[in-house]
């Protein structure tokens, strides 16, 4: 068995990158490590020396490693989640282009990031898995020295702000500094600590685009019953009624159609979802349940000018 390990570094921090590091480590025929794998371990358990030691070893001698990045900017464009997706399928990438086989991937944590992709089916996540999976381990090493690495140079390229020392992260050098000298363009402008007046965040999109939707149910003749039902897994955003028919609506919004049109997002697994969730609130509220029939439908909403382009009835 041949496990590829996922891990992230830099999820938190109030600038730099999101970086995920991917690993295949080698065994012997009775599925033993070499002797060099042993110390591995979490790297946020190790001194900044022997990251930097593991490091050099895991990049010498693994299998196979992968780093993915997404930069400050693609984390307020797209979102904390969708730049968890983003850079896993990054990292996974620069591993498959070195054609090493695997049978497993390991993620680190409780979401799988590759859900939606062809290999959704081979992923097991693991809490703590960067200290139970050295794979793991060796993908926490390589993206930590990395990212530390950018910004260690980012504290050349924008001295005084000290991420040579705070990395990113929201310390209270960090705070004082930003007072000082405000953002930089390596700033994540979408985190609260960050925002200026005039950002527009990817909540604030996502309202909007709710909102232009919800007036054009309004305006033929939809009555608007709830907005933003939340369920434990899944969260519908407009539920409307009309002619004794419930609406469920899930808007979606792209600034933009290169990574596809807002409808391509309307995954098997999100209608499935989207399901679950309509069957809740009729559940709850069983009136409606009784005396109207159910659909779900899509609102589409695109542009920097917010268009509203189409609203469809899918299921």
């Amino acid at each position: 068995m041949s496990i590829l390990g996922i891990d992230e570094v830099g999820r938190g921090p109030w600038a730099g990158p999101l970086v995920i590091g991917a690993v295949i480590l080698p065994k012997d025929e009775t599925g033993n490590y070499p002797d060099w794998v042993s110390p591995l371990t979490d790297s946020k358990k190790l001194s900044e020396k022997k990251r930097e030691e593991y490091s050099a070893t895991i990049l010498k001698n693994a299998l196979a490693t992968g780093l993915g990045w997404v930069s400050s900017q693609e984390i307020d464009e797209f979102g904390l989640s969708e730049s968890l997706r983003l850079v896993t399928r990054r990292a996974v990438e620069e591993v498959q282009k070195q054609k090493v086989p695997f049978t497993e991937i390991i993620i680190d944590g409780t979401q799988n990031f590759l859900k939606g992709t062809k290999l959704e089916n081979y992923v097991t996540t693991l809490k703590k898995g960067d200290l139970l999976i050295k794979e793991i381990s060796a993908a926490s090493i390589i993206a930590k020295v990395a990212r530390d690495h950018y910004m260690k140079d980012l504290a050349e390229k924008y001295p005084g702000y000290g991420f040579e020392k705070h990395v990113g992260y929201g310390t209270k050098l960090h705070k004082e500094m930003l007072e000082k000298y405000g953002p930089c363009p390596e700033h994540r402008n979408s985190f609260r600590p960050i925002q200026k007046p005039n950002v527009v965040t990817t909540k604030m999109k996502g309202d909007r685009a709710e909102n232009i939707v919800a007036d054009y149910l309004k305006n033929h003749g939809h009555t608007i019953i709830a907005r933003n039902h939340k369920t434990k897994f899944y969260e519908i955003d407009i539920v409307s009624t009309k002619n004794d028919k419930i609406y469920f609506t899930e808007v979606k919004y792209r600034k933009n159609q290169y990574r596809g049109t807002s409808l391509d997002m309307v995954t098997k697994e999100k209608l499935k979802q989207m399901t679950f969730a309509a069957e809740s609130f009729l559940k709850y509220y069983k009136d409606y349940k009784e005396s109207h029939s159910p659909l779900l439908a899509v609102g589409l909403v695109s542009g920097s000018d917010f268009n509203f382009d189409d609203w469809l009835v899918i299921k």
